[in-house]
């Protein structure tokens, strides 16, 4: 085969690459879309995290298809053939410099862009952020509102367009606060109080809920401790949060009110139902509303009847880990896991107990 055939037949390969690979780009970021994506970005932290990534995407696309196609090139063009002797040479200073200037420039432009990121997402938060202060535990999250005297767990409510800043702790090991496309990964240190904060968009306000979960191992059901954030428009978190500040209903049917007597027994040595006599205890998440929240166990389960049966009865076989005798009392805050009451009490009783659950709307 002649060079100028291999010439031709290398020139063919690169227009057909240059032709599939913004259909191959597509089908990728097709095929990343995803609860959990980060290239769907939803906020203003989001937005600049992925600016920058789109500047290392391209800049690394841009170096890959020139070194294939210079690569290509070169094993055409200097390839073997009869007659041919291969010329030996040794150093060339120009070329040298520019290839140590090319890499150079080429970190300089993601470098800067990066800088400007992490300085404007670790700034001091605007004055009228919406202040949450969040808390790791093994294994689920705590959120309080001290300005609006609400606590909640696993389910993060947050308004479209107004700044939230986060104030991240931990009770018991390192946990990671990450919510994909609200905002980047921070640690949750004991002893220590990290921060973040994050502008929803406009838009970002849906039914939906977007998906965070801790993002650093912190024991056997690390991959179990998840939560939920929803974003409203001003009228929906105002419509929530009076929600949250009234206290519980009191059961309507015979089996909730069965239950709601259980519960005092039962559950208020761990959990808070304000309004009721189970209302002092803080070791275990608040319970005031949990019939309302869609999920439970740390988002692990959806929130029904059955589900509740299932984690009153034996919560360790669906989160492993969270055996009593994995408890630690001589600590502050003292580690407390739920024990399965299966062991305990009939089911008729847990029964009782999951329909008042429900009904804490």
């Amino acid at each position: 085969m002649t060079e100028e055939a291999l010439l031709r037949i290398s020139q063919r390969w690169a227009r057909r690459l240059l032709i599939l690979a913004p259909a191959a780009l597509t089908i990728l970021f097709a095929a990343c879309s995803d609860p959990q994506t980060t290239i769907e970005p939803r906020s203003d932290m989001t937005e600049a995290i992925q600016g920058v990534y789109e500047i290392v995407f391209w800049l690394s696309m841009f170096v890959f298809v020139a070194i294939m196609l210079l690569t290509l090139w070169l094993a055409v063009r200097y390839r073997e053939q009869p007659g041919r002797e291969a010329i030996q040479i040794h150093g060339h200073q120009r070329l040298e410099i520019l290839w140590t200037i090319i890499p150079v420039a080429i970190v300089l432009i993601m470098l800067v862009p990066t800088w400007q990121v992490i300085a404007d997402t670790t700034d001091t938060p605007p004055e009228n952020s919406m202040v949450v202060e969040a808390t790791g535990k093994q294994w689920w999250f705590e959120f309080k509102y001290p300005d609006l005297g609400i606590t909640t767990a696993n389910e993060l409510h947050v308004q479209a367009g107004r700044p939230v800043h986060v104030k991240l702790y931990a009770d018991d090991v390192i946990h990671s606060f990450w919510i994909p496309q609200l905002a980047g990964k921070v640690d949750m240190v004991p002893g220590h109080e990290n921060d973040l904060w994050f502008t929803p968009n406009d838009d970002s306000a849906r039914e939906e809920a977007y998906l965070g979960q801790c993002v650093e191992f912190c024991g056997a059901s690390h991959a179990n401790m998840r939560f939920r954030v929803f974003v409203h428009d001003e009228a929906g978190f105002n419509a929530w949060a009076e929600n949250e500040l009234s206290d519980a209903l009191e059961p309507t049917t015979e089996l909730g009110q069965l239950g709601a007597t259980l519960f005092v027994v039962r559950c208020a040595e761990c959990h808070t139902v304000r309004g009721t006599a189970a209302s002092i205890a803080d070791f275990g998440p608040d319970l005031t509303h949990i019939g309302s929240r869609e999920t439970i166990a740390a988002g692990i389960l959806d929130n029904n009847f059955e589900n509740l049966v299932k984690w009153i009865s034996n919560p360790a076989e669906i989160k492993p880990g969270i055996e009593p005798e994995n408890d630690i009392i001589d600590k502050d805050p003292p580690l407390r896991f739920m024990r399965a009451f299966e062991d305990e009490i009939s089911a008729e009783d847990i029964q009782a107990i999951a329909q008042y659950l429900t009904e804490l709307k």
